[in-house]
């Protein structure tokens, strides 16, 4: 598989500036998050309060929600689906890209156990739940690893100059996936609203970092 020419591809500056904002503001969430400040706390009460009545009042749309989050937007079908593009692309004869990914699927997993190790932030809890998770709450690992894989897959088709329909095709597939498991977590009540948004934010800052790297890398030998 050939890659896009040079010009084409993404910059390193914009994708550097681009992780550093966000790795920034998942610190300053952490931060809060660490802290309980107070108007934080309350929003994370009001939104998990109001979905979790209506998670009760209504079974069809919770098992819709559980089938989503279990398996169509699981961590692990993420992980599937970047196993099986490092696959294509060693088949296709590359070697750094496949490597570079598979690096940076596992840097996500690394960093989203280390925070919850870390801050081991209780989850809500319910006298009627309707799911249960086990780990701490922040960062939401769905939201993070749907971030990953998408803005992964993002990033090699930009990469290898894909189409623009293609690549926002997959932008759209992506933010729907994203903002989609944010929800469906949120709804069955496993996390709170600023353990989704962490998980966001620091995969985008994962993703982003990770392809600067690499950018600079590829210009700094193509010098």
């Amino acid at each position: 598989m050939l890659l896009a020419p040079a010009e084409a591809r993404p910059r390193p500056a914009v994708l550097l500036r681009a992780g550093l904002v966000c790795a920034l503001l998942a610190g300053v969430l952490l931060v809060l998050v660490v802290a309980e400040w107070g108007p934080l706390m309350a929003v994370d009460r009001a939104v998990a309060d109001g979905l979790h009545r209506r998670a009760v009042a209504d079974p069809g749309l919770t098992h819709v929600n559980r089938v989503l989050t279990d398996w169509v937007w699981d961590p692990w079908t993420m992980r599937a689906l970047l196993a099986v593009v490092v696959g294509v692309l060693l088949w296709r004869g590359e070697r750094l890209i496949p490597v570079w990914v598979a690096a940076t699927s596992g840097l996500g997993t690394a960093v989203q156990q280390g925070l919850k190790a870390a801050v081991d932030r209780d989850r809500p809890q319910w006298p009627d739940p309707v799911d249960s998770a086990g780990y701490a709450a922040f960062p939401s690992g769905h939201a993070l690893s749907v971030t990953v894989a998408f803005g992964l897959l993002g990033w090699l088709l930009a990469l290898h100059g894909a189409g623009r329909r293609t690549r926002t095709a997959v932008l759209v597939i992506g933010a729907v996936s994203a903002l989609g498991v944010g929800f469906t977590r949120l709804f069955l009540g496993v996390h709170w609203f600023s353990d989704v948004v962490g998980g966001w934010l620091i995969g985008v800052a994962i993703v982003t970092l990770s392809a600067a790297a690499h950018e600079r890398w590829a210009l700094n030998r193509r010098g």
